[in-house]
């Protein structure tokens, strides 16, 4: 069923309103310069005799009837038992029903208190105790709402101070850290990129002093701007509505109190609001759902994101395509795709960027285990923390961090991507298998980014988000993580050998690279410790490091290769000449908010603004467009940089490439096939088919195995990759 408004007989409407400027009795003169003009067609007149005897009829009064406008065609037998003040114009009112889905109510204005409101053609206003200073657009359904004003302040959301007022007023979010140190203003159009450029960068003042000062001139700092409520919105059955601009398409039902908001609904994607929340000082993106007794307080929402069932979302800032339930959330930046479904988990003070997801009972919280509310957490794409795992603040993980259920008491750092952190209880020693998703649950990556794919239903993107799992924050962190391996297995081998004379970083890599190439056992026995991952008494011990360490060269080699072979068949050019390019500045890449970015570029977005070149959030947006048009050959020229370290090449020669072409073709043949042999087991396994009578009700319910969307999308990526490498010619 279409999710719109409708006027039964069909007929089509469209037009702006609000006329020229109105100063009602008694009403405060701010209200004057902001009841703009958007539609100079429309055309008012006063009410005549005859229409004003019919209201009084039907139990209306008017505090001056000369203030009560109307447009044609208007019935005055719509209008019942009610009040109105000031200034109030009347769009088109006829005989007619608007519904929505399956309610229905008659086009009028029923037991209500208007006060210095502009109403839009075929509206239903119904038992409306108080309706103050709003605009109300064309096809709206407004049905029991309690009280529904904007105040000569209203700020809609944003972070701005009005004329005249205290700046202890301003509504400022304390993302990344509880102690205010990182705060911003919210603006209606924030992204994550800006929360991250804005909370990181705090030892540059002119930096901030230019995102405050961008921040502020996004909004009319002038009083009296009226509430809004768009087309085609219905609001039935709310307490208080105070200071909401509710834009076109929106659906509120139920909502004890919203204050000081911005929804950035659209008729492609509206925005929903449920029964029970109390939501004040936050934006709302588009195509986001809030329902069943959540509180907000100071946030922001992006687009397409869930919060629901009592929810928790304080001084945070929730990336697109988020589902939050049950669970508390105070003073975050989470990058889109983050997952918290749990009534026993909390994650406070926390940079998270993205496709991550929190597990019941996850103790994530600065202010529950460590010595003040100062402390943060960082955790790159992927961050898994499992049941009741608890960690201590100050804590920093690499991408895809899986971390196992246990308590974790020391501050950690750990820089290895795609590993698993466990806790040895019996030695009091924490464990850490680096590159365990890629040797033990690639299923599960493949599916990571397929699942974050699929739920991407954003109809307008404003921040753009990489979802696969090689990139090239993952690629510089595996290069990291391999130099890492190299000089702790050299240390381990040096201590056990009694060697005690000092080596230098690039010796230790040496030796280290050397044991871990070799084809034989002599690590097999080897305890490697890494000394710098926790701030405990003991080393953290590192598992399987010559395993690990193969499989952080293949993803490196899969990575660059594939990078490079997309990017010539896109472009239709030879990889000999695509290695002509300079790869200078490629090495060093950035998370802004879900889009990766070279450094270098976010450094000279650094020094445009401080200069003055650019002077706008728009300007600032339309740079992170620039960036994303560039970033399928960016991220070759970064592939081209990890092929030169791996191999120990400056150049690619034609023999090289063909042994990568069929590398690439090697690797992601067995990606496809990990990912069928897993799904398999959900099939073949005895104790899960013991549940179903027989097989044909396991597959009713399950589906079948080579119908599985996932399955066979895996194998339709193989066979356009292969089909792309193959294709390039070098």
């Amino acid at each position: 069923m279409e999710n719109t408004v409708k006027v039964l007989n069909g007929e089509k409407f469209g037009y702006g309103f609000i006329a020229d400027s109105f100063l009602p009795e008694g009403m405060d003169e701010y209200y004057l310069r902001n009841r703009q003009v958007q539609a100079s067609s429309r055309q008012w007149r006063h009410l005549t005799e005859g229409e004003i005897a019919l209201l009084l009829k039907n139990l209306n009064s008017c505090q001056n009837w000369n203030d009560l406008l109307v447009s044609d065609p208007f019935d005055p037998s719509l209008i019942k038992n009610s009040e109105f003040f000031g200034l109030v114009r009347l769009g088109r009112m006829e005989r007619k029903v608007v519904s929505f889905h399956d309610f229905a109510v008659p086009i009028g204005i029923s037991n209500s208190r208007l006060v210095s409101c502009d109403i839009g053609d075929d509206c239903a206003i119904l038992d409306c105790s108080y309706l103050s200073h709003y605009i109300i657009d064309k096809h709206v359904i407004l049905y029991r709402i309690g009280e529904m004003l904007a105040t000569n302040h209203a700020k809609f959301g944003n972070g701005i101070v009005k004329d005249g007022e205290d700046p202890e007023v301003r509504v400022t979010i304390d993302i990344m850290n509880e102690a205010g140190g990182r705060a911003i203003y919210p603006f209606s159009g924030i992204r994550c990129s800006d929360a991250w450029l804005w909370g990181t960068y705090r030892d540059d003042a002119a930096l901030m002093e230019c995102f405050s000062r961008m921040a502020d001139n996004e909004s009319d700092k002038s009083r009296g701007w009226y509430g809004y409520v768009g087309q085609q919105s219905v609001i039935k059955s709310c307490d208080t509505i105070k200071d909401v601009w509710v834009g076109e398409g929106s659906y509120i039902k139920g909502a004890n109190k919203l204050k000081n908001l911005t929804l950035r609904s659209t008729l492609e994607e509206p925005v929903q609001l449920g029964e029970g929340i109390e939501l004040v000082n936050g934006i709302i993106g588009a195509g986001s759902r809030v329902f069943y007794g959540c509180k907000a307080i100071r946030f922001v929402m992006g687009d397409n994101c869930n919060l629901k069932y009592g929810a928790r979302l304080i001084h945070s800032i929730l990336g697109d395509n988020s589902t939050v339930s049950c669970c508390e959330m105070l003073s975050n930046l989470v990058f889109p795709g983050h997952e918290q479904h749990h009534n026993n988990s909390f994650l406070i003070a926390s940079l998270i960027k993205g496709q991550s997801n929190m597990a019941a009972g996850a103790n994530i919280g600065s202010n529950h285990n460590s010595r003040g509310n100062d402390g943060e957490l960082v955790a790159g794409r992927g961050f898994w923390p499992a049941l009741s795992s608890t960690l201590k603040y100050d804590c920093r993980f690499a991408s895809y961090v899986l971390i196992a259920k246990g308590n974790y008491p020391y501050e950690m750092n750990i820089p290895l991507p795609f590993s698993l952190l466990s806790a040895n209880n019996k030695e009091d020693r924490r464990v850490l298998m680096p590159a365990y998703w890629w040797m033990y649950n690639l299923y599960a990556l493949e599916r990571n980014s397929y699942k974050y794919r699929k739920r991407d239903k954003r109809k307008v993107i404003r921040q753009h988000i990489e979802t696969d799992y090689l990139a090239p924050d993952t690629a510089q962190e595996i290069l990291l993580a391999r130099r890492l391996l190299q000089k702790w297995v050299a240390q381990s081998w040096n201590r056990r050998a009694c060697d005690d004379r000092t080596y230098s970083r690039e010796q230790l890599e040496g030796q280290g690279k050397s044991l871990l190439e070799e084809q034989s056992s002599l690590l097999a026995t080897l305890k490697v410790t890494a000394p710098s991952l926790e701030n405990g008494s003991k080393p953290m011990e590192i598992l399987k490091v010559r395993e690990a360490y193969r499989s952080y060269t293949d993803m490196l080699l899969f990575y660059g290769a594939k990078s490079i072979g997309e990017w010539c068949c896109q472009q239709s050019i030879k990889v000999s000449d695509f290695q002509q390019e300079s790869t200078e500045g490629y090495g060093t890449w950035l998370n802004l908010g879900g889009q990766l970015v070279p450094e270098f570029k976010v450094e000279a977005l650094k020094e445009l603004l401080k200069k003055g070149l650019l002077t706008s959030w728009t300007a600032v947006h339309q740079m992170y467009e620039t960036w994303f048009l560039s970033y399928n050959k960016d991220k070759a020229l970064n592939g081209f940089l990890v092929l030169k370290e791996v191999l120990g090449l400056t150049v690619l020669d034609q023999e090289t490439w063909e042994g990568l072409v069929a590398k690439v073709i090697e690797t992601r043949s067995y990606i496809e096939e990990q990912v069928f042999k897993t799904k398999e087991k959900d099939f073949s396994n005895t104790f899960r088919e013991s549940t179903y009578r027989s097989h044909a009700e396991r597959d009713a319910v399950l589906g079948c195995l080579n119908d599985n969307p996932f399955v066979l999308e895996s194998k339709q990526i193989s066979q356009q990759l292969i089909e792309q490498v193959k294709s390039v010619v070098f």
